[in-house]
């Protein structure tokens, strides 16, 4: 095994991750685990290490936060590394056995804990819910274990909810598990039909966390450490149940600041069964390992935790129960990435080479995007083309970061299994005339995220909101290829001269989107304080400088550009804003979503 001294790293200035962190869904391959094949092991890089540090120069200071790395080939440990702090204060360097918090990849050992009980016979995947926490309402369709396990309850995401009710969950502001439960229970009814559609949700693993609390009869951590950890040897794996308590050869969590410098960055609370583990590569390892052999739990609980969720219009998910399984240069992976305030993780097995990767930070501004290059760098001889993979950065993500533009969930807007729209426009001949290109366009499924095409000097760019604009090559006739992205865009175009009425952005599917009409607003109607009784916050909404802006208790205020009708687009927490209207025009309430919590009802106040 290689192991490669300390390395440290110099500040990233990116946006900070709010959410536990989710992947992108997409179309589903097939997902059965084989078995380990070790009579024709694929030969890692004998310059692993210098690669390692190419992509990880960065991190090269003692005055940073930074990251652990490590191969792993046949159940062990290849190639491991350590790159800059685990404490600022102390000035104490991370080491591969640094314990990081690793956010939402830990939901495959809550799954696995669920699944594992359901082999026992003690409970259920499709027991409803109520049957183990009958304090959760009845919102008139039972909600399973399942449809927890899949992202497909209908439930609020309870850290979306809570930041449209003004809390400031990337501040620090602690939400224990009641105040979870709470969005829950006020919940007037399930976004979604159970199993309609998929959409992540940490809600779900905070329910089932509970569940086997109720079920076994003992607190999540213990059960945990006595029925997951232990029996696979991950002694040092560790659920911090309280973002004050103390986890022994832990490193801090720390979110850059835009004038340069860090500042510590506290657990997400209530996060107990969503995310909360704080563990070692060597222990990710061991759980690695067992994906491939099945040596804990069984193949059957395996099997039924990488069996692609299928919706119930019968549309195929790539997500399982925890997991994830897709294909990264053409090979097939078992994975799921992770983060919150202040760490980042990415978890990747691929079973054809029996070998897989596994990335920690404690730096809150990581990228998501360095995963890959490391997965490159210890496998690429192996993949296909760098075209063949799936971009890291998504034009479309709603719910960007959890809470911002470029973070870690920035392609995590929760679309697996969604329709797509198909392809229009012709691939062949000269472009058209900008004129009738330039223009805001809505999507269609997101009707709050708004594409911005325009000319800048003698090009056309094309962005969404709060991104920067990215150059369009003409690709032929009325289609673009977006080079930064891996995507492209195809216009409409009708007969005679007139303006392209939609386009589709390809990327990770066909996104169809329309075009805006952008006619002058009487502003003045939607004016007015309005209040939701079910997150327990007030808005205000303002005309300033020509533009509705909300303002609230705690939070910045929101700048709303129109959509449609009624609709508007902000920036999170409140990515759409809808006002309704009674049978005289008058404007009655308003709806504020952000992708994982929609449609949060709030009252206009009478003046």
């Amino acid at each position: 095994m290689q192991t490669v001294p300390r390395r440290s790293l110099s500040a990233i200035a990116l946006a900070i991750p709010l959410l536990l962190l989710s992947p992108p869904g997409a179309e589903a391959t097939d997902s059965h685990l084989p078995g380990p094949d070790p009579s024709d092991p694929f030969a890692l890089p004998a310059d692993l290490g210098e690669r390692f540090d190419a992509v990880l120069s960065e991190f090269d200071s003692d005055d940073a936060p930074g990251v652990v790395a490590a191969v792993v080939q046949g159940g062990r440990i290849a190639f491991q590394g350590a790159w800059g702090m685990a404490n600022l204060s102390h000035r104490i360097p991370l080491t591969p056995e640094t314990r990081i918090n690793i956010g939402s990849t830990a939901k495959q050992f809550t799954a696995f804990a669920v699944a594992l009980l359901a082999e026992e016979g003690r409970l259920s995947l499709d027991d409803d819910v109520r049957i183990h926490l009958p304090e959760v309402p009845d919102l008139g369709t039972p909600v399973t274990l399942r449809h927890l396990l899949t992202h497909t309850s209908g439930y609020r995401e309870f850290i979306n909810a809570l930041a449209i009710g003004g809390w400031r969950i990337e501040d620090s502001d602690f939400v224990g598990r009641e105040e979870a439960l709470r969005v829950v229970q006020r919940q007037p009814e399930l976004q979604n039909a159970p199993g309609a559609e998929w959409n992540y949700n940490n809600t779900g693993y905070l329910l089932l966390g509970m569940v086997v609390e109720r079920v076994t009869g003992e607190p999540f951590p213990a059960w945990m450490e006595a029925n997951v950890f232990a029996p696979l040897g991950m002694d040092d794996t560790v659920i911090r149940e309280d973002p004050r308590q103390v986890v022994p050869g832990a490193a801090y969590g720390y979110r850059p600041l835009p004038e340069g410098g860090f500042r510590h960055g506290q657990d997400v609370g209530a996060a107990v069964g969503a995310g909360s583990v704080y563990t070692t590569l060597a222990d990710m390892a061991r759980w690695m390992e067992n994906l491939s052999t099945g040596r804990h739990g069984g193949r059957t609980v395996l099997e039924a935790m990488t069996t692609p969720t299928v919706l119930t219009s019968g549309r195929t998910t790539t997500y399982g129960l925890g997991i994830e399984m897709d294909r990264e240069g053409g090979l097939r992976r078992i994975h799921h990435p992770g983060g919150d305030i202040a760490h980042y993780s990415h978890f990747a097995w691929f079973p054809e080479l029996e070998a897989g990767i596994i990335v920690v930070s404690n730096h809150g501004g990581f990228s998501s995007t360095i995963p890959a290059h490391l997965t490159r760098a210890a496998f690429g001889e192996a993949m296909a083309p760098e075209s063949a993979d799936a971009p890291a950065e998504t034009m479309a993500s709603g719910e960007p970061d959890g809470a911002g533009p470029s973070g870690p969930d920035a392609a995590s807007a929760g679309t697996a299994g969604a329709a797509t729209g198909g392809a229009e426009g012709s691939g062949a001949g000269p472009p058209p005339s900008p004129d009738r290109l330039v223009g805001r366009y809505a999507l269609e499924a997101q009707p709050g995220f708004i594409l911005t095409v325009r000319e800048e000097g003698e090009r056309l760019v094309a962005h969404g909101p709060g991104q920067p604009p990215f150059p369009l090559d003409p690709a032929g006739g009325s289609r673009f290829a977006i080079p930064a992205l891996g995507a492209e865009l195809t216009f409409h175009l009708e007969d005679g001269e007139a303006p392209a009425p939609r386009l589709v952005l390809h990327q990770g599917g066909d996104h169809v989107a329309h075009r805006l009409d952008d006619a002058p607003l009487a502003l003045q109607d939607f004016v007015a304080s309005y209040r939701s009784a079910e997150v327990e916050n007030t808005l205000h909404v303002e005309v300033d400088e020509g533009a509705l802006v909300v303002r609230q208790r705690r939070r910045d205020p929101v700048r709303l550009h129109h959509v449609d009708g009624d609709t508007f687009g902000g920036a999170f927490p409140l990515l759409q804003v809808t006002f309704h209207r009674d049978g005289e025009g008058r404007v009655t309430h308003l709806e504020a979503s952000n992708v994982r919590a929609r449609g949060i009802r709030f009252r206009r106040l009478d003046p």
